[in-house]
């Protein structure tokens, strides 16, 4: 399972056999109970994760109400960017959405590692732009979509989240309250799941 955190550094570049088991003797991994929260709304987010198996919702309270701006499984990085780099409270929620096994990283191990193979620093900042191209993309979406292309979003890009997560979540997710996204999967299912054309203007 380890390996999956060395095969997303190998595709953004080769790693040597060093530098592999460089990583792998530095990493920390922890299993996580599901409602385990790894963050909550107001503290300062001091590690970040690598999900290995399992899914982390990402939520924020308004006004009272759980609103989900993010899930993250197999293969993605969780963390609250702004409050990690910047050292100011999150405005968030991370909370483990199943049972969950994560690589747990603090800046002390990734300096460590920077000291001994300097690349790697090179490495990270690409992986952490790639999250935050992938934050980019959410909140495009929630700005240019309507609710249900962004169903079909999820349809089409994270079909696995519709078993692994209970609908209220989605729905809030999507931007509407559960009974609407029951009305848009039922739209969509009466015509074979095509979506509408994209408004112009």
């Amino acid at each position: 399972m380890k390996h999956k955190l060395l095969d997303y550094f190998a595709r953004l570049s080769p790693l040597s056999e060093e530098e592999a088991q460089a990583i792998l003797d530095s990493m920390v991994v922890g299993t996580f109970k599901k409602g385990t929260f790894l963050l909550e709304q107001g503290q300062v987010c001091t590690e970040c994760y690598f999900v290995l198996e399992g899914c982390v919702r990402q939520y924020s309270l308004v006004d009272g109400e759980e609103r989900s701006n993010g899930f993250f499984s197999e293969g993605q990085w969780v963390l609250s960017l702004r409050s990690f780099m910047n050292k100011t409270p999150a405005e968030h929620f991370l909370v483990c959405a199943e049972d969950t096994t994560l690589v747990v990283g603090t800046e002390q191990r990734e300096s460590d590692l920077y000291a001994r193979f300097p690349r790697f620093e090179s490495l990270s900042r690409r992986a952490m732009e790639q999250v935050l191209a992938e934050q980019q993309d959410r909140l495009a979406a929630y700005v240019i979509d309507t609710p249900e292309q962004r169903y079909l979003r999820l349809l089409e890009t994270r079909p696995d989240l519709l078993q692994r997560v209970p609908q209220y979540q989605l729905a809030s997710y999507v931007g509407v309250k559960p009974e609407s996204l029951s009305r848009i999967r039922k739209r969509l299912a009466s015509r074979g799941g095509r979506p509408t054309p994209r408004r112009s203007g």
